[in-house]
């Protein structure tokens, strides 16, 4: 057994049977295996209560603390949110850097989106860029925000509880951003956001009850899926520049 006592083996995983029988150079050693008994017993696992879930209220506190876009960002980054041990990435919003009052808040992030952490990636980003630039504006003045920061399994719907734990974060940021203009990308960020039907109202001026003009309008995912609405959305976006350019 050279320098090794029963101790060292049995924390580098060899077991040591009672029904084997020790040689005689080894009968001196028996009080180890005392020892080991003792030191097994004392190593007991620790049980730690689960932790307890996140409510409703208390992410409404919580956001009421950040100051600043970057604190906001920073705190969504860290939130233990139910669809985070799922996701591979927190799907960050893309908060411009030279902000022109237009904000995209966006449907559930895709498979892209999670791979790489950032919303609207992949060919829907590709598209999404091609948009903004067809009007002059691309993500240095355009903030984009998803609906929720994490991907649900399988791009499942959402839960209303899942939902529900990520809009005071999208309501702080567009509180924060203040923008003259919001474009809902997709069905469910029509609903949540605008309040709405995208189906009836795609490119529809709509007024929230805060004052705020918000414009819904098919996904990117939809357009390539249906390149015959495009048409639909490059009348919107027109519109868009222009209300951007009226004081």
């Amino acid at each position: 057994m050279g320098n090794y006592t029963l101790q060292d083996l049995s924390l580098a995983g060899v077991r040591w049977e009672l029904s084997e029988t020790p040689s005689k150079g080894d009968v001196k050693k028996a009080p180890v295996q005392q020892n080991l008994i003792s030191n097994k017993e004392s190593a007991k696992p620790v049980i730690i209560p689960a932790a307890a879930p996140i409510t409703l209220d208390t992410v409404k506190s919580m956001v009421e603390r950040p100051n600043d876009v970057e604190s906001l960002v920073r705190m969504i980054a860290e939130f233990n949110h139910p669809l985070r041990g799922g996701a591979t990435n927190v799907v960050m919003p893309n908060i411009a850097k030279k902000p022109n009052g237009l904000l995209i808040i966006t449907d559930l992030p895709s498979a892209d989106d999670d791979m790489s952490g950032k919303t609207l990636s992949g060919p829907a980003g590709e598209l999404t860029d091609k948009m903004l630039s067809a009007i002059g504006m691309s993500r240095e003045n355009v903030s984009i925000v998803p609906l929720l920061f994490w991907r649900t399994p399988g791009g499942r719907t959402p839960s209303r509880e899942e939902i529900d734990l990520s809009m005071p974060f999208v309501n702080k940021v567009i509180d924060m951003l203040a923008p003259k203009i919001i474009i809902t990308f997709g069905t469910l960020a029509a609903t949540e956001i605008a309040q709405t039907n995208l189906t009836d109202k795609h490119g529809t001026e709509i007024t929230d009850s805060k004052g705020r003009t918000i414009i819904p309008m098919y996904h990117p995912n939809y357009l390539i899926l249906k390149p015959s609405a495009k048409k639909d959305v490059w009348d919107a976006l027109q519109n868009i520049q222009k209300l951007l350019k009226n004081p």
